[in-house]
């Protein structure tokens, strides 16, 4: 036994435990929340110029945006543009969003008229930057400003006197809309729209000039904010919003980390239960994993977002996948009667391809996610990249690393059971025995049995189409679409005790809103969803929240989408899903065969299918995040037919001197998803542990994108092992594609090197 390696296995944990425990706090520290997890808002802006302008660059409106950003004192909002005429905002963490809206989308054009509305002068009088709040004599706040144009400042307020007693008032407005505004319709209201109106008796020949109104110190810093900001020459409207406040968005982290954690917990003791010293060198990878993830995301200056976060766990199981891949393949090494040191070469050897085919496929879809994702979507497309990365980087060779020096020092050669092998199944190669043991589903016929499986999805989308003819009978919609797609208003609110719905309901049409659905759930029926039709203007949602606040004594979420980005939403998810299948069925042909490729889209198609199945049938609401599920779910579902395939182009290569039949075929088939079944359990069990913590414990806001991914999962799972391989089987069986043959060299001539996995079949 060679000490050396267990002191250097020790050695590498300990250091791996004091890297994780030292940059833990610095990682945590560091972590950038989304609005999602300690509040704030995503809007989405049109961008138009006012009348008479050109179209400003839009660069130049994302810097004038900056400036007014900056004066809400917002720490790393996200501010892109989005074609010629959108620009996104993202602010998380603001205080009073409110505010922040006014600040964001106002032109901030100052200018001073007579009574008559005729302009006198705007802000070109003015020094740039120089507005600041003072008080007067009775500590009223105003707005002090900083003249650049004196003399003509002194000229104008010398006319404006000269017009007589009541009508020498010269008024400041801000926006002044031609269309609406009048000082003669404003005068006598008790809060005006313009800012101040001011008597002037003579001409002012002064280096500054104030504004005062009826205006508290909180809204005199928000003028001179504006003013310092600078004019913002366009015109912008919100066509999508998404408001969360931050003690609605602050439990929700909570609650998904604390689900998350736990569900990584589970899924490192049922590895070590399982598999014993391997699976306790998987629970150290999964550590080192999880760690390397986080560390990257901070690093790259990623948002965390709670469908982050789920694509995080959803990670974790795929990784986990891969040691699974690589156990499973030393132990039928094993099983076959070869020693310990060989088995571990020989498992991690085959694995190796097999997981690299597996996790590219998922890497397809989450790249084509990303870039024509947004918001929420494109949050968890990033993770799911670094996930990807980090399994290929990570978990493959840090897990083998660890495992050979294990191996390598000799201590566990007579020792299979620290690997989850039982001496009595290994025969002894020595005495001539040969391999009797196969695994518990050796003589399982998947073929055969394929049918039950396809008839019970049948009988799913059976009760999917009766439930759609069903809803739309009744006028509520075949199927459950949420705002994304239909375009409209969701008003999400807290309370401390529970909410009855016809007493909210009330309350919002005596407001003027006409709730379309309102659904009450979370304990003690303390939350509430409101949805509404059509996307509510900015000026009645504030009525409406103020209202909601002061009956349930919370914050109010708003997300708001116009039917404009409704159909945008529509058109993208169609065009992303199709994009994926192309890509992965490329992927899959190149590195495989077209029949292997059509045979895994058919599997994807399925799952895809059953999950508008069950939305149907539960009527789970379907919007953006479901998109996300059904990419992820595509490259899970293609990774465990990989598997599959992986061990029937093995079989195939062995029978490449020979024609095979039909016989053949079937045998290689079933051989193959009799080998990897273990696998196909495992995999789907360790990925929907932290998937079934996210329900139970998680955030309520991603129930249903929880619920979906648990559904996907198990379809992708089953349609793995009894519709891609039987589809696989059929077409090689009905088309007679035949298997490449080797082409017989003479023997001066080199033969070619066979790379597993690249010119091989």
């Amino acid at each position: 036994m060679k000490k050396s390696r267990l002191i250097a296995f020790a050695l590498t944990v300990l250091v791996i435990i004091g890297v994780i425990a030292g940059y833990y706090g610095d990682i945590q520290k560091n972590m950038k929340l989304g609005l999602d997890l300690q509040g704030g808002f995503e809007i989405l802006y049109e961008v138009a110029p006012l009348d008479g302008q050109e179209m400003p660059d839009m660069s130049a409106v994302a810097k004038s945006v900056s400036k007014r950003i900056d004066v809400l004192g917002v720490n790393e909002p996200e501010i892109q543009v989005e074609g010629d005429n959108r620009i996104r905002v993202q602010l998380a963490g603001v205080q009073d969003a409110d505010q922040a809206r006014r600040v964001i989308s106002s032109t901030a054009n100052l200018t001073f008229r007579d009574i008559d509305d005729n302009l006198l002068m705007d802000a070109t009088v003015l020094q740039e930057g120089q507005a600041s709040v003072q008080y007067d004599e009775y500590s009223r706040p105003m707005v002090s400003l900083k003249l650049s144009d004196q003399n003509r400042f002194y000229e104008v307020t010398k006319k404006v006197a000269a017009m007589g007693s009541g009508r020498n008032l010269m008024v400041a407005w801000l926006d002044f809309d031609e269309a609406k505004d009048s000082y003669a319709k404003e005068y006598q209201k008790e809060k005006p729209s313009y800012i101040s109106a001011a008597t002037v008796k003579e001409g002012i020949n002064s280096t500054s000039a104030v504004i005062s109104g009826n205006f508290d110190k909180k809204e005199a810093q928000e003028l001179a904010d504006l003013i310092n900001s600078g004019s913002l020459p366009v015109k912008m409207t919100e066509i999508y919003t998404n408001a969360v406040t931050a003690d609605y968005g602050m439990d929700a982290f909570s609650n998904t980390m604390l689900a998350g954690g736990v569900g990584i917990a589970l899924i490192m003791l049922f590895m070590i239960l399982y598999y014993r010293l391997p699976g306790l060198v998987s629970a150290i990878t999964i550590a080192v994993y999880v760690f390397a993830v986080f560390f990257i995301y901070n690093a790259i200056g990623s948002v965390f977002s709670l469908s982050g976060i789920a694509a995080l766990l959803l990670g974790v199981g795929m990784a986990v996948d891969s040691n699974i891949i690589t156990f499973e393949r030393i132990k039928d090494s094993m099983y076959a009667g070869r020693s310990l040191k060989t088995a571990f070469y020989e498992g991690s050897s085959k694995s190796f391809t097999t997981i690299l085919d597996s996790q590219l496929t998922t890497f397809i879809s989450a790249i084509i996610l990303y870039l024509l994702g947004t918001g929420s979507v494109k949050g968890f497309a990033t993770m799911l990249i670094v996930s990807t990365v980090a399994t290929l980087l990570l978990i493959v060779f840090v897990a083998r690393f660890l495992l050979k020096m294990i191996v390598d020092s000799g201590i566990a050669d007579d020792r299979r059971s620290w690997f989850g092998v039982s001496d009595r199944l290994v025969p002894n190669v020595a005495k001539g025995e040969e391999q009797f043991y196969f695994g518990h589903f050796h003589n399982f016929d998947f073929i055969a049995k394929a049918k039950y499986f396809i008839f019970a999805s049948l009988s799913v989308l059976v009760i999917a189409v009766l439930c759609m003819g069903f809803h739309g009978f009744k006028g509520d919609g075949i199927m459950n679409f949420g705002i994304d797609f239909t375009s409209g208003t969701k008003i999400t609110i807290q309370s401390d005790t529970a909410i009855d719905s016809a007493t909210l309901n009330k309350q919002l049409s005596d407001l003027g809103i006409e709730a379309s659905a309102i659904k009450i759930n979370g304990e003690g029926n303390t939350n509430a969803q409101v949805f509404v039709k059509h996307a509510i203007e900015q000026e009645t949602m504030n009525q409406v929240k103020t209202s909601l606040q002061q009956t349930y004594g919370h914050e109010i979420n708003e997300n708001t989408v116009t039917p404009v980005i409704g159909k945008e939403l529509v058109r993208n998810a169609v065009i992303i899903s199709l994009l994926a299948w192309i890509g992965i069925m490329v992927y899959v042909s190149i590195r495989f065969k077209w029949d292997y490729a059509v045979s895994g889209i058919a599997a994807l198609v399925h799952d895809v299918v059953i999950i508008l199945a069950f939305c149907a049938i539960f009527r789970l609401e379907i919007n953006t995040e479901i998109i996300a599920v059904m990419l992820a779910i595509i490259g899970y579902s293609i990774n465990n037919s990989i598997v599959v395939f992986d061990r029937i182009r093995e079989s195939v290569k062995a029978h490449s001197h020979s024609r095979i039949t039909k016989g053949q075929y079937k045998k290689i088939v079933n051989e193959a998803l009799q080998k990897t079944m273990i696998r196909s359990v495992l995999s789907t069990f360790t990925t929907i542990i932290p998937v079934v913590c996210l329900m139970l414990m998680g955030s309520e806001g991603i129930f249903t994108f929880n619920l979906t991914l648990f559904i996907g999962l198990a379809a992708g799972a089953g349609s793995s092992l009894f519709i891609a391989a039987q589809l696989w089987y059929y077409i090689r069986t009905h088309l007679h594609i035949k298997p490449k043959q080797k082409k017989t060299r003479k023997k001066e001539e080199l033969e070619e090197m066979i790379v597993p996995g690249m010119n091989d079949y």
